[in-house]
């Protein structure tokens, strides 16, 4: 392979990808997208590039309990090195089509260009020595909750959160659905058009797609990402997961309601709320508030291509300063879809497992109910106040909620309104969605009124 052909390569590109994700901590999704489009790659080769970046992502830990005892000599690699060993062995291991002396052979192509010749001879080595030897089993592994550490690349401590909070056998069904595939999902305006209207007109340009269970806004989209059709650029479907749906009509919207959207970037739910819960002639509209001034403009950029600026209204806050600027008994209902570790969304982007610790589930248990306390004064009596968030553990969810209600004792929980489908509510009537369950992100959704 030419010097050129190696750095448009699938396996080269998965290499920059993944080091850049360990080490700056970048989005995959957002990442991997960049360097599709600047590579103007073809089909095959995004497919492949997709391929492997979340299959590496999503199996590190098994990837490197395999190369262990192939590398333990080695007193330091680079981390290239090791990025480029773990996409080698994912392929070997995973996936069946590629020969192993391909991918051998150009992963010895990628360390002798990137590095030299004793770099090279270092992964011929190892991925031989794999060839003849394979690699260990994780069954091996005595120690259960070590075991499901390395068989679903979950950190120790996650394991121990979701077995405490879920119990042995549920807790395995949900690290196991960490490596599923997550489905792209679109919120239909259903307003403009129905949900059967925007499947046909879909399939009209090539793509197929069938009505969401959980949520009756929704569409699953089953080939490619259908963002240059006219219904996206009409602003008549959204990308937005199915259980993100269910927080707009959550919040017993009137027409005329003067809404907080107290996290709202990118604007998802804002969106929701503004074209299908509120109307311009009745006065109705949202404020939408974020920390960051380019997410503000993301917003901006949503509502102007829904059609949607007369009603979303934005402004660039710490929600936690909400009662500072809009004062008490402002808003007829309040959303506060906090900040949060983003457990739920491990499908989409995998690296979050290993970039999250128990202390930062800790503060962010302390910033949420610090937002939430802040933005509950601006609620008018008699209103209702959303809480949400898309992340798994209780310390974030339940336990927020435990103790806002202690303190604000002008507040009582309700339960969630919920669409005609299978869902079931917790005892205390906040839902409680798995990604295991329904194949979606995980979600949980807390409804309170205002006395």
């Amino acid at each position: 392979m030419s010097k050129k052909e190696i750095k448009k390569s699938s396996r080269y590109l998965a290499v920059e990808i993944i080091e850049k994700i360990e080490q700056e901590e970048a989005y995959s999704n957002l990442l991997l997208r960049q360097v599709i489009e600047d590579h103007d790659l073809i089909i095959e080769d995004r497919n492949l590039l997709t391929e492997l970046v979340y299959g590496v992502l999503q199996r590190k830990y098994t990837l490197d309990y395999q190369l262990e005892p192939f590398i333990k000599k080695q007193k330091k690699m680079k981390n290239w090195v090791h990025q480029l060993l773990r996409v080698s062995l994912y392929q070997m291991e995973y996936l069946e089509r590629i020969p192993a002396h391909a991918i051998v052979n150009e992963a010895v192509n990628i360390a002798r260009f990137r590095g030299h010749k004793g770099i090279a001879g270092l992964v011929n080595a190892v991925l031989r020595n794999i060839q003849r030897k394979g690699v260990r089993k994780v069954d091996e592994i005595e120690n259960k909750i070590e075991r499901f550490s390395i068989q679903y690349s979950v950190p120790i401590w996650l394991v121990e959160e979701f077995i405490v909070d879920l119990g042995e056998d549920e807790a395995e069904q949900l690290l196991a659905s960490f490596s599923d595939r997550p489905k792209l999902s679109l919120r239909v305006n259903t307003k403009e058009i129905s949900r059967e209207e925007a499947i046909e007109s879909l399939k009209k340009e090539g793509y197929d797609s069938v009505k969401s269970k959980i949520s009756p806004y929704g569409i699953i989209v089953l080939n490619g990402i259908p963002a240059g059709t006219s219904l996206f650029k009409k602003g008549l479907v959204s990308v937005q997961d199915e259980s993100s749906m269910l927080v707009a009509p959550a919040m017993n919207i009137s027409i005329g309601d003067y809404v907080l959207d107290a996290c709202a970037a990118p604007g998802g739910k804002t969106m929701h709320i503004a074209s299908t819960f509120l109307s311009t002639e009745a006065g109705g509209k949202v404020q939408a508030l974020d920390i960051y001034d380019h997410k503000i403009r993301l917003i901006k950029q949503n509502a102007y291509r829904q059609g949607l600026e007369e009603r979303v209204y934005t402004q660039k806050m710490d929600a936690r300063q909400v009662s500072e600027k809009f004062g008490k008994e402002t808003f007829d209902r309040v959303l506060v879809d906090a900040p949060c570790s983003g457990l739920g969304l491990i499908r989409r982007r995998p690296e979050i497992r290993y970039n999250k610790s128990k202390q930062d589930i800790e503060k962010l248990h302390k910033l949420q109910l610090e937002i939430l306390n802040d933005a509950s004064q601006t609620l008018k009596s008699g209103g209702e106040l959303v809480y949400s968030t898309c992340t798994l553990t209780k310390s974030e969810n339940q336990e927020v909620v435990k103790k806002f209600l202690a303190t604000n004792t002008n507040y009582q929980q309700l339960s969630v309104d919920l669409p005609e489908n299978e869902l079931t509510l917790e005892e205390d009537g906040s839902l409680v969605i798995y990604p295991h369950q329904y194949e979606t992100d995980g979600f949980y959704i807390a409804r309170f009124k205002k006395s």
